[in-house]
């Protein structure tokens, strides 16, 4: 399996490699106020490509800490009610465990 990760890996090297080659022609990138930036067009497609991929993780963060605030807040409840109920004898459930044999 690790092979294989390897072998994948080292084709996306080489897909990425092959098409920074051929997509070395000179862009003009024209910015606010008239500025102009020459730049390769495989540094511009890798910069925007980058900056994408840094908004998208941004924009799952608020989810995952709010994920994780309701997680550290359920365990907090269920080591309360652990707690709680530790001290009283167990109460049957209904499940199939606590039927007695017939």
């Amino acid at each position: 399996m690790r092979l294989l990760a390897w072998i994948l890996r080292f084709i996306l090297f080489l897909a990425l490699f092959v098409l920074a080659l051929k997509n070395t022609d000179t862009v003009n990138l024209h910015l606010y106020f008239n500025q102009v930036w020459p730049a390769p067009l495989i540094l511009v497609l890798l910069v925007f490509f980058a900056a994408g991929a840094v908004m998208g993780v941004l924009a799952t963060l608020a989810t995952l800490f709010r994920q994780r605030r309701e997680i550290a807040r359920l365990q907090r409840e269920l080591r309360n009610r652990e707690r709680e109920d530790g001290a009283s004898p167990p109460v049957a459930d209904g499940g199939i465990d606590s039927q007695s044999d017939i």
